[in-house]
């Protein structure tokens, strides 16, 4: 048998392990559960590839994303390594003929997602397959404790009744001390060998800077720093908004969120990953499993809603070694917007009974009828009639769908796409002759700004309300533009399924799973809170922040943050600055904007000594909103 290094050169022409790698595939080897905990660009994959081709018989990998396994499998494949991913929208045939496969095939490595484990003849199959590892990704989901808890995972733990004496190897990147010790339970983890790298990532500054101008701080920042970068973004609005308006400062960037077709996808990720587009704006639909090395800058211009998601975010930078930064920018509304927004869709017990009442009132479902019934769901149109928000509503059958009541598809993008064909004087002198038609026009033109440059998703039932319409009368008019080529237009079904897996019980149903809605949504607001704190505490390096949030200890501050270089004396005191902007002055009227730009400091510093040489008489403000000296 070849050992651990020969395999890694072998198939991925690696001379050496990283950290730990070595430790956790010799334990693996030795037959032992084995628990990884390496922050992201780690390695984990490498941690059950190796062991798995040095071993007769296939590695069963449990993971969430259904990108990262076909990203995994393609990998594997390019190596000339026999992988499978049992992944959605494949028939049951089809799946059948791929465990005969994984059986007969000699196949090394068979991906598939937790939920595939529910399907009972599946695990039959599972089980007549020669498994010689299981390693679980993303093991995080495990715990109602963990930032993506996915019930799905609770089953992983029956496959030790299968295979008891194949190891378990549960991987993630982030997990508290509290996380670590329930994905040993809930996976029943035996004699479990912990390999903990540090969360420290010595070559990532963590800049916090609280601007009123955020774009303008990101311009900035991007011409000072013009290697490949991320912008993280909370909304698909907000991705779209973002990207255009660095296009039009002169920056080659692009977009990526979860509404956008596979095609799309992958061209917007292939102008980054080739370097044609400086930048990409995404939401957090983007990420995992994407390996560029030299990404300098990650910046996040929302509040991420835990420290988990961001840390791994800012993870993807500087992953060649080089110094990076992880900047999140800020304003004095961020906090309290982002609190009574993220609040105010958490769905209580009082709402979560009375959408699942509804909801089967919406498919005709009598009081204990309604197990195994599959029926077409359009979210828009539910949440219209019963007058429901629509995140709020979301967030509430997601809950649902976790605790099993019910299985529900997860497409809810817009499927409805268009883009104007003609120019925009153009467009107006069609109105000017089709005034039945202009209403809509209107609506969508105002809705949606960018729908001159790029196909756009719409949302039917806001146009529809914007323009006094039905959204028949919307689909008619768009047809018609199609017809005279004014517009693209793509309209596909964009209805989604939900399965209802036990009988309608109303309040037996909603009694039973509400203390695990009161845990999370708890879990959901302490975790807020520890993003408030992280961008409001201004005493304590950023680093030994996120270290201390992991449960990681540490008596020295990193040097290089937010905090750390304004104690190194770089950010100048305010006399200094109130100096260089008296000498600035000497020579021509500036603008507050004009002034920061020449010196190059924080904001905030700035127009503080700005506002103290006003109080001071040293400056006057023009008309013109210039700042010159006082004559």
């Amino acid at each position: 048998m070849q050992d651990a290094q020969e395999i890694l050169f072998k198939y991925w022409k690696h001379s050496s392990f990283r950290p730990l790698q070595k430790e956790i595939i010799d334990s693996v080897l030795e037959g032992q559960d084995t628990f990884a905990l390496l922050p992201t660009g780690g390695g984990k994959s490498i941690c059950f590839q190796v062991p798995a081709m040095m071993r007769e018989g296939i590695c069963l990998v449990i993971s969430p994303l259904i990108a990262l396994m076909k990203d995994q499998v393609a990998n594997l494949q390019k190596r000339d390594i026999k992988a499978i991913a049992l992944t959605g929208g494949i028939h049951t045939e089809e799946i059948i003929d791929l465990l005969d496969n994984c059986q007969y095939g000699n196949y090394k490595f068979l991906y598939l997602s937790p939920e595939r484990l529910q399907s009972d003849w599946i695990l039959e199959r599972i089980k007549n397959l020669p498994i010689n590892l299981i390693a679980i990704d993303e093991a995080h989901c495990v715990s109602q404790w963990g930032h993506d808890f996915r019930p799905a995972y609770l089953k992983i733990s029956e496959l030790k009744k299968y295979f008891p004496k194949i190891p378990f190897l549960a991987l993630t990147a982030t997990a508290t001390p509290r996380v670590v010790e329930d994905i040993k339970t809930e996976l029943g983890l035996k004699d479990t060998r912990l390999f903990e790298q540090s969360f420290e990532r010595k070559n990532i500054a963590y800049m916090v800077f609280e601007v009123e101008d955020k774009l303008y701080r990101v311009e900035q920042i991007l011409k000072k720093n013009p290697q490949p970068s991320i912008i993280y973004v909370r909304n698909r609005k907000s991705c779209l908004n973002m990207s255009t308006q660095l296009q039009s400062l002169g920056f080659r960037a692009t977009y990526y969120h979860g509404g956008l077709s596979s095609h799309e996808k992958d061209k917007n990720m292939q102008l980054w990953m080739s370097e044609q587009a400086q930048v990409i704006v995404a939401t957090n639909a983007f990420g995992m499993g994407i390996d560029k090395d030299n990404v300098k800058t990650v910046i996040h211009t929302q509040l991420p809603e835990n420290l988990e998601n961001y840390y791994q975010e800012s993870g993807r930078a500087g992953r060649n070694g080089e110094k990076a930064f992880s900047v999140l920018l800020f304003n004095n509304s961020d906090a309290n917007q982002t609190e009574q927004q993220f609040l105010s869709i958490l769905p209580d017990k009082k709402f979560l009974k009375t959408m699942y009442v509804k909801l089967c009132n919406y498919f005709q479902i009598a009081y204990g009828e309604g197990i195994d019934d599959s029926h077409s769901f359009k979210m828009n149109h539910f949440c219209n009639k019963y007058d429901f928000p629509t995140l709020k509503t979301y967030n509430a059958l997601q809950f649902l769908n976790q605790q099993g009541i019910i299985t529900m598809s997860q497409e809810f993008s817009e499927k409805v796409t268009i883009e104007f064909l003609i120019e925009s004087k153009e467009v107006i002198r069609y109105m000017s002759l089709n005034p039945n038609d202009e209403e809509i026009i209107l609506a969508i033109l105002r809705t949606y700004p960018g729908v001159y440059e790029m196909k756009t998703p719409l949302n039917l039932p806001l146009i529809a309300k914007k323009s006094n319409h039905s959204e028949e009368q919307i689909s008619a008019v768009l047809e018609k533009l199609k017809e005279k080529e004014i517009i693209e237009y793509k309209s596909k079904n964009n209805d989604a399924t939900i399965l209802f897996n036990e009988v309608r019980e109303d309040d037996l149903t909603i009694n039973r799973i509400s203390k695990y809605l009161e845990k999370q949504n708890k879990l959901k607001q302490d975790q807020l809170l520890s993003v408030l704190h992280y961008i409001k505490e201004d005493k304590t390096c950023k680093n030994r922040l996120v270290l201390d949030y992991f449960g990681e200890e540490t008596n020295s501050n990193c040097g290089v943050c937010s905090y750390c270089i304004t104690q190194k004396g770089k950010i100048t005191e305010a006399d200094s600055i109130a100096d260089k902007i008296l000498h600035l002055l000497k020579t021509t009227a500036l603008t507050s904007r004009e002034i920061q730009n020449q010196i190059k400091l924080d904001t905030k510093d700035v127009l503080a000594a700005i506002q103290e040489l006003l109080e001071n008489n040293h400056i006057v403000i023009l008309a013109n909103n210039k700042y010159t000296l006082r004559t």
